[in-house]
């Protein structure tokens, strides 16, 4: 069955200074969220959690992915991206991870924004207002660091215990003064001091 979506939020953070110096584009980052019931609650271990997560990813997916594409104006605004869940104190983790770590969620999301890379993420048990963090990367270069953000909210009434927090995150530009270099500056000169130091 589909999963029982008790409320949708959204969280919309946008900075424009940051260091003191403008930001050029200002950094909006966006984040949103359903709240589910978590459908294994009450029936102790469940072996196999794959038939209802097929069932309902796709579903909150569909859900999901269009919300944060109207905030962020469209799939091709979107540079750097990902997802995380949290489960109530009553669950498992796995239950909170069976929704997100399933290509049947996650490519509807890649496929809406052209994304390659692959969902950088989060998953933990946490009580009602519990911070979530959804760590972004590029969509097309998980070596791009300028796109390594982190959008974080709370929901003060959940996950309730038998609940569980699904969350998509975006945002259309990398960090605002990016100076600290990519990954591929760190391998082109540690290759020259390896070969420097044969010699």
């Amino acid at each position: 069955m589909p999963a029982i979506i008790r409320k949708t939020v959204k969280f919309t953070e946008t900075t424009f200074i940051e260091g003191g110096k403008q930001a050029s584009p200002p950094v909006l980052m966006v984040a949103v969220a359903a709240v589910i019931a978590n459908p294994w609650a009450g029936k102790g271990f469940v072996e196999d959690l794959r038939p209802v997560i097929l069932e309902a990813a796709p579903g909150l997916a569909d859900v999901l992915v269009p919300m944060l594409l109207d905030e962020l104006g469209g799939g091709t605004k979107l540079e750097a991206y990902g997802k995380a869940a949290v489960v109530g104190l009553n669950g498992e983790i796995e239950h909170a991870s069976g929704f997100i770590h399933t290509l049947r969620f996650g490519n509807r999301f890649r496929e809406a924004v052209g994304g390659t890379s692959y969902l950088a993420f989060t998953n933990k048990r946490g009580p009602a207002g519990c911070s979530i963090q959804i760590p972004l990367m590029h969509k097309t270069d998980e070596g791009f660091r300028s796109h390594y953000l982190t959008a974080e909210f709370a929901i003060a009434d959940a996950p309730g215990p038998d609940e569980i927090v699904v969350a998509l995150g975006g945002a259309t530009t990398g960090r605002a003064h990016p100076r600290i270099g990519n990954r591929y500056l760190d391998m082109e000169e540690m290759t020259k001091e390896r070969d420097a130091a044969r010699r």
